[in-house]
């Protein structure tokens, strides 16, 4: 093992793109929070407003997500009695690239329709929630490719992503099936 790879070197590693990826969760609040709420939102044909659309294409990211859990685990060989067949590891980046693909509108949607949002515990809970999904998810882009980390960092990161969009879910999509229903 070279010097230059050594586990002594993975904080130094880390450092540059957590700190990044915590400049993005924070950029997104304070835009958030400072930009005047316009009200318009991303709508597609067949849905009935805009929050429906948010409300599937979250849905869609989180099921994406799913797919990336069980994917990863399985690339990891946390899996009993499964073995990962060629195709996991692209089934893994291509799921996380449709997944992220998903949620940009919702966060477009979020923070230029409806901003950031205090005001109860469940849309402050999504509101961070929002940013830390988006921070977290480059952190874990630029880490990547990064010589020198510790086997650990990217199962945590891969965590802390879908942690963040199943809080996502929770707080947007759950609380809407179940205050209005399912719909399109």
């Amino acid at each position: 093992m070279s010097a230059a790879s050594g586990p002594t070197d993975a904080p130094a590693a880390m450092l540059v793109p957590v700190l990044i990826g915590g400049l993005v969760a924070i950029t997104l609040g304070v835009y958030g929070h400072l930009h005047a709420p316009t009200g318009i939102g991303v709508n597609l044909a067949g849905f009935s407003g805009p929050l429906t659309v948010k409300v599937w294409l979250t849905t869609v990211s989180a099921l994406l997500a799913v797919v990336q859990l069980v994917s990863a685990l399985a690339l990891y060989g946390r899996l009993p009695k499964v073995h990962a067949p060629s195709w996991t590891g692209g089934l893994h980046r291509w799921s996380g690239r449709a997944a992220f693909l998903c949620a940009v509108p919702v966060a477009v949607h979020c923070l230029y329709a409806l901003g950031l949002h205090f005001s109860d515990p469940r849309t402050l809970l999504h509101s961070l929630a929002g940013c830390l999904f988006f921070g977290a998810f480059t952190a874990k882009m630029l880490l990547l490719r990064r010589p020198g980390l510790p086997g650990w960092a990217l199962p945590i990161a891969g965590a802390v992503v879908f942690t963040a969009l199943v809080v996502l879910w929770l707080t947007s999509s759950l609380w809407f099936f179940g205050t209005t229903g399912f719909r399109l």
